[in-house]
């Protein structure tokens, strides 16, 4: 999820730099050992929480709702809610050995990070005591809310990914359905694109740049059904032709724009999270784009006459036509927690309390993560947002892997992007190659001998 937005190279510096802090600090400390906890819930929990999480302004508003439900529900307990906090100052705090209780990080990317350094408590003993129902979650989200077997985390709303288009400018051009193939997208790019005199591009189709937006290799992998990593953890992107397969669709149709002109036209695009967005604002015609959009839209773009549907696949790969990439947030106890037991008590009414996690979906529009949640006759859903919950539950969803090296893998995968789009790779098997290379020395340099 991705609801601020840092300047790249910067934010993974200071991402990884405050990894390793936290790293330091957990080896200097045991790791990730379990805490110890009384044998049985106290039967009254007192105090305060420091909550910190990553939301702002109107989704931000939602969270608290939440928190003054809870503290209406257990009086004794105060949470000091410190909202807009990122994870590079979560990171840095967590390092320093602030007393951060509970903390919403925005992305699974590092769930490997947060459990194996021990930044974020081991949940099992909090979970087997309580009698906590895993079950009650999606295999995605439990999947991607643990490392190693341990599981440090639990899931908080989710995130997926599908295809937003313009209704309006579809009926001007003569296209009557969304494209199921990437091939059928291409199509329809070039029919909804509209130029300026001067040749410069007016309404882009669809922007195929790498980075702009939601526009993410973890994003469209699934319409690849693209592997990321080996099962000993290294890379498989080299050994897997359909990375090869996703970059030259890309590149095709970065070429039929120029990548000049294509990279002059966004660079006059409004700011993603902002009234400014280019897809409300009517400057593209299609986007990928999370579940979370269609609150923005009717927030800041109510007149906008749009639908959704899966993100195309592959041509080749038609059979996987209706999942998406799944994603979403995590939540964990800071290994520094002067109040765990509260804090656990908050976290478990945040992610497994029905009528809070439909409250929010409701509010935020995010996905619910417990089945129950999902299947809620209150939980508000449209057409538009109906099209993620589908998506959600498809079969040929996936996510991208947990690894110790949090979002490397795909930050590296971003760098080959780049280059690739500008024109700057030569041979892409070779590059590939070097992709996996740069991959393996990460995670060869943070697991050690």
């Amino acid at each position: 999820m991705k609801r601020q937005r840092l300047n790249r190279q910067r934010y993974v510096a200071t991402v990884a730099a405050g990894l390793a802090l936290v790293t330091l600090a957990a080896c200097s400390t045991g790791g990730s050992s379990s805490p110890s906890i009384a044998a049985s819930a106290p039967a009254k929990v007192t105090g305060t929480v420091e909550f910190w999480h990553f939301f702002t302004d109107r989704e931000a508003a939602a969270v608290q709702a939440a928190v003054n439900d809870f503290e209406a529900k257990y009086p004794g307990i105060k949470v000091n809610v410190h909202g807009g906090q990122d994870d590079e100052k979560m990171l840095k705090a967590i390092a320093a050995g602030q007393p951060i209780d509970l903390a919403l990080s925005s992305t699974t990317d590092r769930a490997g990070k947060f459990c194996q350094s021990g930044a974020f408590k081991d949940l099992k003993p909090y979970i087997t005591r309580d009698k906590v129902d895993l079950t009650q979650f999606p295999q995605a989200p439990l999947d991607y809310t643990q490392f190693n077997g341990v599981r440090c985390t639990l899931p908080m709303l989710s995130d997926d990914y599908g295809l937003y288009y313009n209704k309006a400018m579809f009926a001007a051009a003569g296209i009557t359905d969304a494209p199921k193939t990437l091939g059928d997208l291409t199509a329809d790019a070039k029919k909804l694109t509209v130029l300026n005199p001067d040749g410069s591009i007016k309404v882009a189709g669809f922007v195929p740049l790498m980075g702009w937006y939601e526009n993410a290799p973890a994003h469209f992998a699934p319409s690849f059904g693209s592997k990321w990593l080996n099962a000993d953890a290294t890379s498989a992107i080299s050994g897997d032709s359909t990375w090869v397969e996703m970059a030259q669709w890309q590149k095709s149709l970065v070429d039929y724009y120029g990548y000049d002109k294509i990279t002059k036209f966004v660079a006059g695009l409004g700011e993603e999270f902002s009234p400014d967005n280019a897809f409300e604002k009517g400057k593209v015609a299609m986007a990928i784009d999370g579940e979370y959009r269609s609150a923005f839209v009717q927030a800041e773009a109510p007149a906008l006459q749009y639908g959704t549907a899966p993100f195309p696949t592959g041509d080749t790969h038609t059979d996987l036509y209706g999942g998406g990439y799944v994603t979403g947030n995590i939540i964990g106890i800071g290994k520094g927690s002067q109040n765990p037991e509260a804090a656990w008590l908050l976290m478990k009414y945040l992610t497994t309390d029905t009528s809070a996690m439909v409250k929010l979906a409701n509010a935020i529009k995010n996905i619910p993560t417990t089945k129950a949640a999902l299947a809620s006759p209150d939980l508000q859903a449209d057409a538009n947002y109906k099209t993620f919950l589908t998506i959600f539950g498809d079969p040929h969803s996936s996510t991208t892997p947990s690894s110790p090296t949090g979002s490397q893998y795909q930050d590296t995968m971003g760098d080959f992007f780049t280059k690739w789009q500008e024109g700057k790779v030569g041979d892409i098997t070779t590059a590939l190659k070097g992709v996996d290379k740069t991959i393996d020395d990460a995670l060869a340099l943070a697991t050690g001998p």
